[in-house]
């Protein structure tokens, strides 16, 4: 049986265990009624041109784990951003962990999808915004609506805002020879609401681990949402990351990736801009080695007039890892006084890596001012020679000039504790140590 026939027979045994006479299983059902039409992507889709997942579908995937375990936090402590205060949904191998999370209920709610899906107090918000702006069509997002079932629910309410920055952490152990995580998150920012989340998936094992996560982003008028993705798993972990994102007026929506490891990551990051005077931002650093493949997709669509949108896609590529950036910005006849800018820069430090960058636009709209662009290159041999000629060794000389390349990602990162966080993520990658921060 090959992983679509698992999931799809999976489907009917998840539906025991969920509540049948909720309004989310008619979603469920329509749902995996999709992915069993589509199937997983194939290379001869062009949004998935340069990314396939064959290899992953002939893994034998544990879709439920059959055992729960348990983590000590001494043994984590190094993947929590643990030098400052913050709330905390931790999940271990996709079970929710009471013991190393921190949730609240004071003023805003920051706690579980599992019971705002089950709960009569979360009924009015599910039925607002569960499924409002993830895709009905792609099918790997539908395959996760289908199994929808735990993750983070975050609410913030109007005028509100957390006391500290959360994590929500996914860890899988390897208690089953391999396994297939589905997270689905909802956040929700009402008109000015403030909030800050950091996202991260590790797997603590070899074996196989295949997480298909989708988090859906509300955020309504004045509403500020940053939302950062640390990516540096092990090179059995693969993922593929859905987020959707819709903004109404005057609001601010910042996601910053950081993918530095793993055997395969997609992250498929779509804004939608519902108003004016929105800004969006999409900023990334990539840092791969091995046979690493990291594919970026982006999405911005620009509705109505007056919004700006700025992408900055940063990558470093050594050995035989692969790039792929495929960034495209719609613009609506509506949508004039759009200022939009999109630029993908690269740097191959290894003639094996590979990068396939395809920034778009679709203008529409005739008074706008829109830009993109990419580069693909080696490090400047004029400027390395020159740090070398001041007496700075070549590889630190070289790892200089990569810190440098990527800066103006970093400089907009709002946490400075995760700021220096991931100065060290970089040195390490990088494989040198360096007397100074970005």
């Amino acid at each position: 049986m090959d992983l679509k026939d698992k999931l799809i027979s999976s489907f009917m045994a998840f539906e025991n265990n969920v509540d049948v006479n909720h309004p989310v299983h008619d979603i469920r059902s329509e749902a995996i009624r999709t992915f069993e039409e589509k199937g997983f992507p194939t290379k001869k889709q062009e949004a998935w041109k340069y990314t396939s997942l064959n290899n992953l579908q002939k893994v034998d995937f544990s879709v439920f784990p059959k055992v729960e375990n348990a983590l000590e936090y001494r043994d984590v402590k190094k993947y929590f951003l643990h030098e400052i205060d913050t709330y905390k949904i931790v999940f271990i191998d996709g079970v929710y962990s009471s013991y190393l999370s921190e949730t609240t209920h004071d003023g805003v709610d920051v706690c579980l999808m599992s019971s705002a899906l089950t709960k009569p107090m979360y009924k009015q918000v599910i039925d607002v915004y569960f499924n409002k702006v993830a895709s009905k069509e792609e099918s790997l997002t539908t395959l996760n609506t289908a199994f929808s079932k735990e993750g983070a629910y975050i609410y913030i309410p109007k005028n509100k805002a957390p006391r500290k920055p959360i994590q929500i952490l996914h860890f899988a152990t390897g208690n089953e020879a391999a396994l297939m995580l589905q997270p689905r998150n909802l956040i929700i920012a009402e008109e000015n609401a403030e909030l800050q989340i950091i996202e991260r998936h590790q797997s603590l094992t070899g074996n196989e681990v295949f997480t298909n996560s989708v988090t859906e982003i509300f955020a309504a008028k004045d509403a500020i949402v940053d939302y950062y993705k640390v990516q540096n798993d092990v090179n059995t972990a693969s993922l593929v990351d859905n987020t959707y994102i819709s903004q109404k007026d005057n609001s601010v929506v910042r996601v910053h990736t950081f993918s530095f490891g793993g055997k395969l990551t997609r992250n498929n990051l779509n804004f939608y801009q519902n108003g004016e005077h929105i800004d969006s931002t999409l900023k990334g650093i990539t840092i791969l080695g091995e046979k690493q493949h990291v594919d970026h997709h982006t999405l911005v669509h620009h509705a109505e007039p007056n919004c700006e949108s700025h992408q900055d896609y940063k990558g470093i590529f050594g050995e035989r890892s692969t790039g792929v950036f495929n960034g495209k910005i719609i613009v609506d006849k509506i949508a004039q006084k759009t200022n939009a800018f999109q630029q993908n820069n690269n740097v191959l430090i290894s003639d094996r890596a590979t990068v396939n960058s395809k920034p778009q636009l679709e203008i529409f709209a005739d008074d706008v001012k829109c830009s993109h662009g990419c580069t693909i290159g080696q490090l400047d041999e004029e400027a390395l020679f020159y740090l070398q000629s001041r007496g700075i060794p070549k590889k630190e000389a070289a790892a200089l000039l990569m810190y440098a390349f990527a800066n103006n990602v970093l400089e907009s990162v709002r946490i400075p504790e995760l700021k220096t966080r991931i100065n060290k993520l970089i040195a390490n990658k990088l494989g040198v140590r360096l007397g100074f921060e970005l």
